[in-house]
């Protein structure tokens, strides 16, 4: 078994002035809070859910993206109201948030 049950990594990239990125979306501060309200939940740690930066995922047009790992389940997001979906409907209950699939 894995040290984490899942991984999500949000995209925090940032490209020249101009060009789609998901940090032209907040992406860094909309982690942040996702980071925030997985501990809140007391989902982090060993065996939970690990909230992870990273670098340019390839899908600026659709974004801002985060994936969840180790289902492969690609998301798009606009407020912090939509992570709470995430974390609610797939973290906690296993179902994929269909309007938010990318």
């Amino acid at each position: 078994m894995s040290y984490f049950k899942q991984h999500v990594f949000f995209c925090v990239n940032q490209r020249q002035a101009g060009e789609n990125c998901c940090n032209n979306h907040c992406a860094e501060d909309v982690r942040g809070y996702a980071k925030k309200r997985i501990k809140e939940l007391g989902l982090n740690g060993e065996g939970k859910v690990r909230i992870n930066t990273a670098g340019c995922l390839d899908r600026c047009d659709e974004g801002p993206v985060l994936v969840v790992y180790p289902e492969g389940v690609w998301y798009t997001y606009v407020d912090n109201a939509d992570i709470d979906e995430i974390i609610s409907e797939h973290i906690q209950n296993g179902r994929v948030v269909e309007r938010l699939k990318i």
